[in-house]
């Protein structure tokens, strides 16, 4: 299992919070919301490893930089956000994924939340 944790942003909706923190390290219950990602993902059995960028790319240029790691196998592989905290469905969403045969699967949820 391969998967990207994209870790990024200023993290202007959490201020105050990310005056002091980088985003990802914000605690929610009791442990930064990347560490909940990363635990979610070791059950898995996904081996961690990281990069770093000189420069912010956005979301696409991590994506690119990651591109052979990711296709050099056919395995499936995530891409999340370091900012998204839910039970993550990984078992289901790769048998989602492995069932319907299509390139690729996305994960959405309906947010009641109005971004100002």
């Amino acid at each position: 299992m391969k998967a990207l944790i994209l870790v990024g942003g200023y993290g202007t909706r959490l201020r105050p919070l990310t005056l002091t923190h980088p985003k990802p390290i914000v605690e929610f219950c009791n442990k930064p919301m990347l560490l909940h990602q990363i635990e979610a993902l070791v059950e898995l059995g996904t081996r961690i490893t990281f990069s770093y960028e000189t420069e912010a790319m956005g979301t696409a240029g991590p994506i690119a930089l990651a591109r052979e790691w990711l296709l050099n196998d056919d395995s499936p592989f995530f891409v999340l956000n370091s900012d998204i905290i839910c039970d993550f469905p990984f078992r289901d969403l790769i048998k989602f994924h492995l069932g319907h045969g299509r390139e690729g699967s996305i994960l959405v949820s309906v947010s009641h939340y109005c971004y100002l």
